[in-house]
């Protein structure tokens, strides 16, 4: 049995590992900041809400072990990259060519729930970021289901103030693109890091 100075250290261990490897630039963290510079805080935080409940869904299904029987379907893994790459494509163009917000009013149309929690689901990075944290460290030993549900519940944590934080930063961006052409250089900008922060997810 652990004791309260090891359980302490085995949280903060857990925590500063889910900060590093989940919170580090990837395709729902990049998109998170691209869709607020793009639309503002407001019109993205459906957007990022579908990020957040999917991330969970992946963590979840981690938990579960749903993820290893995924993969083990023939070609299981190619189809998840493929949906992720297609859609995250979809994303970019999306994003490389919004208006500025200067010239947007608040009927324009943002990316919404079902488009964060589909790329968040089909998201490469997701699956090998969130197993390694889960897998990584232990709470409780001997004691797999009370380790699971804590460890389940401070991911979960993590991943609302990671996506959260992206969404903020995105936002301190907005105020610099009322002008057109800096608005779209930051766009554009955004558009290739959130290609290229995906083939490191799928390349890697």
């Amino acid at each position: 049995m652990m004791g309260p100075n090891g359980l302490c250290y085995s949280i903060l261990t857990l925590l500063l590992a889910s900060l590093v490897v989940m919170g580090s630039p990837g395709p729902s963290t990049i998109s998170a900041t691209a869709m607020s510079a793009a639309y503002g805080f407001r019109r993205s935080l459906g957007y990022v809400s579908g990020l957040i409940a999917g991330t969970v869904t992946v963590l979840l299904a981690v938990a579960a072990g749903v993820i290893a029987i995924l993969l083990s379907v023939p070609h299981g893994a190619f189809m998840l990259t493929a949906v992720s790459a297609v859609y995250i494509l979809y994303l970019a163009f999306k994003i490389a060519t919004a208006p500025p917000l200067s010239r947007r009013d608040d009927q324009a149309h943002a990316p919404a729930f079902s488009g964060g929690f589909l790329l968040a689901v089909a998201n490469p990075k997701a699956y090998l970021a969130i197993a390694a944290v889960f897998a990584g460290v232990s709470l409780f030993q001997n004691q797999r289901l009370l380790d699971a549900a804590a460890k389940i519940a401070l991911l979960t944590g993590m991943i609302v103030a990671i996506h959260m934080v992206w969404l903020l930063l995105g936002a301190s961006l907005s105020r610099f693109l009322q002008d057109p052409r800096v608005s779209r250089i930051v766009n554009i900008s955004l558009a290739i890091l959130l290609i290229a922060a995906t083939l490191v997810a799928v390349l890697g």
